[in-house]
């Protein structure tokens, strides 16, 4: 039991280490934080035209759950997914501090932790908002959680 729960927990946090550059910096997922908007924006455009869905994921570069998460939408089971499907546009937070207004808007509750994800259809109409935590504890879930997320919300064939 205890090397199961040790397994689960070290593999993804393996996953986020493999993402460091030999120098020891790690890249920044999200952009600074007053980007957001005209991120959106520009998503919700491409979005309209490509008939894609847009997922908002909201969280930080100092969040290690969000790293695990990003490293789950960037594999190769999830993204040929997410880039026949969607247009991610992550949302910096700060700490907790920014972007509060979005999250209200597509009623994505901070509180409950991040990373959290709303997805839009290509009018810009909220969809889902995870409003649970779901993946909060991203490190201790597998890939296979992700696959599921972008199955289920993925726009319908054309």
């Amino acid at each position: 039991m205890l090397v199961r729960r040790l397994r689960s927990t070290l593999v993804p946090m393996i996953a986020v280490l493999a993402l460091i550059p030999a120098h020891g910096a790690m890249r920044d997922i999200y952009p600074p934080p007053e980007q957001a908007k005209s991120d959106l924006a520009a998503a919700l455009n491409a979005s309209a035209a490509a008939h894609r869905r847009v997922i908002l994921d909201f969280g930080g570069n100092w969040c290690p759950d969000c790293r695990v998460l990003d490293s789950y939408f960037h594999d190769s089971v999830n993204k040929p997914l997410l880039d026949a499907n969607y247009i991610l546009v992550h949302v910096n937070i700060g700490r907790l501090s920014e972007n509060l207004d979005l999250a209200e808007r597509f009623h994505v509750p901070l509180s409950k932790g991040v990373p959290a994800l709303a997805v839009l259809d290509e009018g810009g109409m909220l969809l889902y908002s995870q409003t649970g935590g779901e993946f909060e504890a991203m490190r201790d879930m597998q890939s296979s959680a992700v696959t599921e997320f972008l199955d289920r919300w993925k726009p319908p064939p054309r």
